[in-house]
């Protein structure tokens, strides 16, 4: 039970952590839409990666598709070019990378 808790619970955190990522990002590029857009879009992103792991296994093939699926989420989401849609990719995922290193992503014992 406690397991599965933690799992939960740093699911939650890394959808919140990654909503905050993608509503920086995308005012940055000049789009109106608020948190509300960027949550979707994180759980459009936990998705689209969680299937492309589950039927490819951990791997680069995996993350490209599952990469490429998210950029045209993102696209379509946003409703922006390929360009802006990438870009926003790009620092969304750099920025992800940076919280994840300077965060624990997993808590030690309790």
């Amino acid at each position: 039970m406690a397991n599965e808790l933690q799992t939960v619970l740093i699911f939650v955190v890394g959808l919140i952590i990654s909503t905050i990522i993608i509503y920086v990002t995308s005012k940055l590029f000049g789009q109106k839409e608020g948190i509300g857009r960027a949550f979707l879009t994180a759980i459009v992103g936990a998705i689209v990666y969680s299937v492309a792991y589950f039927i490819l296994g951990n791997g680069l093939l995996a993350a490209l598709i599952g990469g490429f699926v998210w950029l045209v989420a993102i696209r379509a989401l946003y409703d922006i070019g390929w360009l802006r849609a990438f870009l926003i990719a790009i620092i969304v995922w750099v920025a992800a990378a940076i919280v994840g290193f300077l965060l624990p992503t997993v808590p030690g014992p309790l």
